[in-house]
């Protein structure tokens, strides 16, 4: 079996078999997902009837349609252009379609009847066989208008890496599978995604768009995406296709954000302690560069002292007395010599310091562990992925640098999706998460590779060694009989995990998964689980992998989508006594849009009773944390040091 100390990158395992889609439990044909019905997903297709549907410049719709297994299907010949009853100006559409070999189809939208035929109004999303089609335009392109493009994000990454990945996007499965199209048009930045791979963004009635009109076979066309409004239609091509999973979402007065929660609970926020100076920390270095301060970790040591241990990116660690009055925070161990430090001003901001655990029993042996990345020896060395124990003296209250037992050293391949938060079981043993690796789409398919530890959740026992490591592998772990696998693997199909979480009450472990273009997650860790990335995101299938036919693949037990924020941030189960109505709810949020969510959960049935919102800060949330009373915080960066936040009851 492989040891993961000095892991150097393995092949891919590659698997064939059955298509994605038909892996995930939660979605139901032709239904919503609760997290679909609580945002405002509506069904356009029933599966039985084609209700809602007529053909283009008629009453009724043709035998040429005909639902077929759950599916609306053009069968015969003169079936013709189908749209929707209602018309549409603003919408989110989502759809499966199933081509067949060599055929051609497409879906419009913003379609009149004032003109002839659909697509002299209607612009195109493409749908059609990529591999055996007769059009130059492929499957998920906006017909002559649009095709595929990296998002600037990527760009960046892969200059600052020195990557170079595909230069086009082709996440189209073959002919006889089914693909699932999204289609989002709004007063700003729509888009296309196809199989949950984001295509391309663009902006109706924008120079660029008109320019583009002016340049196709649609320019003789004045009315072509001008209408500003009109009816979703599925073309007739004269091949074989069919459609399931119709749904639409439409926006909510005001522009608002699509609902996300079944309640509210109106908190207030204020600093947890509004005059702590943080040691040696400055919001400028020497040379007047902004430095940021990032409490990725807070979370206190369990030895009855009432102190919290911050973790910050750079690679200190601080203990602060938790007293609202409270005046300096303390450095007890700063790796800065050997962390890479996160660079905001060349966004360079998932490395450092990236996670903390305190052992159980750290009252009687002091220890602390870390997950750091560091490449300060040498970009041509490589960059590396750290796990290490460090020990504080009970005399000084401090660790020394010099103290560190390095657990494992694992090369990272990129400079992102790097994981690191860890956490301790019920069972004593330590949780840890790795990320993906980095570069957009899981380029390797390290996800679902289990010979190496990217995407994964490792389990190992520090408290004893064994096989010449600095840690031993519980005997339970449940791949160590799996040809090629990590014995340290206990999950997998992870991709880039934002914290993790025990509940010593339930012994659930709660694992934040942050999605790539379209869906964040929340899982609980189970034995030998795969949470199903990168063939799959949130409850979707994703990209055009194929797989093993027996994968099993775990739903998450909690989802949200792009358009209600872009990177979760995980949290705890609250057990305090501030807030008895959040008794045994987990706390999560969201970075970029500054939500915050508490999800009860019944462990018993495992399903999500209730999704309650308690506010948006407004600000990215880093992190949340938790004291021995069991109240919860939670952090955000900055430059000035309020850094660390709680909620107060109105």
């Amino acid at each position: 079996m492989k040891s993961l100390i000095g892991y150097v990158l393995c092949s891919v395992i590659v698997v064939y078999g059955l298509q994605v889609t038909e892996l995930r439990a939660e979605v139901p044909l032709n239904g919503l997902t609760p997290a679909e019905k609580l945002t405002g997903w509506k069904m356009l297709f029933d599966g039985k009837s084609t209700t809602g549907w007529r053909n283009f410049k008629k009453d009724g719709i043709s035998a040429g349609w005909q639902v077929q297994d759950g599916a609306l299907s053009r069968v015969a010949a003169g079936a013709g252009d189908i749209i929707t009853v209602a018309q549409y100006d603003h919408f989110e559409l989502s759809l499966d379609y199933k081509i067949s070999k060599g055929g051609n189809s497409g879906v419009m939208y913003h379609v009149s009847e004032s003109l002839a035929r659909p697509w002299h109004t209607g612009p195109e999303i493409q749908v059609q066989d990529n591999a055996d089609g007769h059009d130059p335009q492929k499957a998920g392109w906006l017909y002559q208008l649009y095709k595929p493009s990296k998002p600037n994000w990527a760009k960046m990454f892969e200059a600052q890496v020195g990557y170079q990945g595909i230069a086009m996007d082709d996440a189209t499965r073959p002919a006889g599978q089914w693909n699932q199209l999204y289609l989002r048009i709004a007063k700003k930045d729509c888009e296309v995604q196809l199989n949950g791979v984001s295509y391309f963004h663009f902006n109706m009635n924008s120079k660029d768009w008109t320019e583009r009109i002016a340049k196709s076979k649609f320019a003789k066309y004045p009315e072509f995406g001008k209408t500003g409004k009109g009816h979703i239609c599925l073309q007739d091509h004269g091949n074989l296709v069919s459609y399931r999973n119709i749904k639409i979402r439409l926006p909510r007065a005001g522009g608002a954000a699509p609902k996300s929660s079944d309640s509210k609970m109106h908190l207030e926020v204020v600093e947890a302690f509004p005059q702590i100076k943080w040691e040696d920390f400055e919001g400028a270095d020497e040379n007047g560069r902004v430095q940021v301060l990032r409490p990725v970790e807070l979370i206190h040591p369990g030895d009855g002292t009432n102190r919290l241990f911050a973790a910050d990116q750079r690679g200190r660690i601080y203990a602060i007395n938790n007293q609202a009055d409270v005046k300096e925070a303390t450095v007890i161990l700063d790796i800065q010599d050997r962390v890479q430090a996160h660079d905001a001003a060349s966004n360079v901001n998932e490395e450092g310091l990236l996670g903390m655990a305190i052992h159980p029993k750290f009252k009687q042996n002091g220890y602390v562990f870390v997950y750091y990345t560091s490449n300060k020896s040498s970009l041509k060395n490589g960059r590396f992925s750290y796990v290490s124990r460090f020990t504080v003296d009970p005399s000084t209250g401090t660790a020394s640098g010099d103290s560190e037992l390095i657990l494992m050293k694992i090369d990272q391949p990129f400079a992102n999706h790097n994981g690191g938060p860890m956490t301790f079981g019920n069972d004593g043993l330590l949780y840890i998460g790795f990320g993906d690796g980095g570069g957009r789409n899981d380029p390797e398919g390290r996800g679902q590779d289990l010979s190496n530890p990217m995407g994964t959740i490792l389990r190992i026992d520090v408290d004893h060694k064994s096989a010449g490591k600095n840690y031993a592998i519980p005997e339970d772990n449940p791949f160590l009989q799996t040809k090629g696998a990590l014995p340290e693997i206990y999950a997998y199909g992870i991709r880039n995990p934002w914290r993790i979480a025990n509940d010593p009450l339930t012994g659930n472990i709660w694992i934040a998964d942050v999605g790539q273009d379209q869906w964040e997650e929340i899982n609980i860790l189970r034995k030998g689980a795969n949470y199903g990335w990168s063939i799959a995101e949130g409850s979707y299938g994703f990209g055009n992998a194929k797989i093993n036919p027996q994968v099993k693949v775990t739903d998450p037990v909690w989802e949200y989508d792009h358009q209600i924020g872009k990177s979760v941030t995980g949290g705890y189960v609250y057990r305090g006594k501030v807030f008895p109505k959040l008794v045994g709810c987990y706390l999560f949020a969201d970075y970029t849009s500054g939500r915050i969510w508490a999800l009860r959960y019944d462990s018993k049935t495992q399903q999500v009773i209730e999704n309650i919102q308690l506010r948006g800060t407004g600000s990215p949330v880093m992190a949340f944390g938790l004291d021995e009373q069991g109240e919860v915080y939670f952090t955000g960066e900055s430059v000035n040091g309020k850094s660390i936040f709680k909620f107060r009851p109105n």
